[in-house]
């Protein structure tokens, strides 16, 4: 049986904290919102036990990694560069990267911006968006009105009440209704209770989550609470703006994407055009798969279905 290692590296000035396990071939996973690096445990120990070094780090400004106090600590070429200086701090040449909802972001950049670091490139539930002609956030506004989460996010103070009034509860509720296992798929806007306050308790957490994993979630946040974290989100509009050179930059490396039927994000992308519009930016998409029921945590939700994909991609680029 293998055991997750976990332990900490030094990272463009900031210590960031891992999970690991085995030897061989890099596969470096970088978690979403509002997650940690416990997100990819069943894929960590599924990938070390098939012969590669699987790390999962808790991104910069999430528990147990450092949490620099500005907002402009938390720009797009901050995150790619922890992910390559994670690289070059384990001492190999390249490695696999995955990335899962905000994760897939940094994922893509840094296939785009370093491909020399990349053997290849996996994304969950989040699809490579070439960077838009004007401010993503106007866009947002304009088609959804300030409700839509992202805008929502951007005050600050405003999400972390929300969120650390009662952690353990909104994760219940984020969780269960992002999720497959939710009657109805979720259109990602927020009312006069937030996020994830007018949304029903779930009368019993669905067969993938457990007490004990809502509690590894809601322990780690308690102490730091979830401004690092929500600092990712106001900084779109400015990583617009810094990756003007990056426009029609395409994605060479082979790449890999699985998403949910079921998933909000995937539902808000448009998933009948998905693939064919994603294809025209990645060239070398080698791998798509949509799995049916599933929803925005798909590697915890499906982690058997996830992490044999992710094997077989990793395989094929190794």
């Amino acid at each position: 049986m293998i055991d997750i290692g976990q332990r900490f590296l030094e990272v463009n000035g900031i210590r960031m904290h891992m999970l690991e396990a085995g030897t061989g071939p890099l596969v470096l996973m970088l978690h979403g919102f509002p997650e940690t690096s416990y997100s990819y445990r069943h894929q960590v120990v599924a990938l070390a036990e098939a012969g590669f070094h699987a790390v999962a780090p808790d991104q910069r400004g999430y528990p147990l990694t450092e949490q620099p106090p500005s907002v402009d600590d938390y720009t797009i070429h901050h995150l790619i560069g922890d992910a390559v200086g994670l690289i070059n701090g384990l001492g190999v040449s390249d490695a696999v990267v995955v990335g899962h909802d905000w994760g897939s972001p940094v994922a893509w950049g840094v296939a785009q911006c370093r491909p020399d670091l990349v053997r290849g490139v996996a994304s969950l539930s989040v699809p490579f968006a070439p960077r838009a002609p004007v401010d993503p956030l106007n866009t947002a506004r304009a088609a959804y009105g300030d409700n839509f989460y992202q805008l929502y996010f951007q005050q600050p103070g405003v999400a972390e009440r929300e969120f650390e009034t009662e952690t353990a509860e909104m994760f219940r509720r984020m969780f269960y209704w992002y999720s497959g296992d939710a009657p109805e798929i979720q259109t990602l806007m927020c009312d006069e209770n937030g996020m994830t306050g007018s949304l029903p308790m779930p009368d019993v957490l669905p067969a993938w989550l457990s007490e004990q994993d809502i509690s590894v979630y809601a322990d780690a946040f308690a102490e730091r609470g979830f401004t690092g974290s929500l600092n990712w989100y106001r900084n779109i509009t400015r990583n617009w703006e810094l990756t003007s050179s990056w426009a029609g930059l395409m994605i060479t490396r082979p790449a890999m994407f699985i998403g949910g039927d079921r998933d909000p994000v995937v539902n808000w992308y448009n998933p009948a055009l998905l693939r064919q519009a994603m294809a025209a930016a990645v060239t070398n998409l080698t791998s798509y798969a949509m799995i049916a029921d599933a929803g925005h945590w798909i590697q915890q939700e499906r982690p058997a279905e996830t992490s044999a994909a992710l094997l077989e991609f990793a395989r094929s680029v190794s």
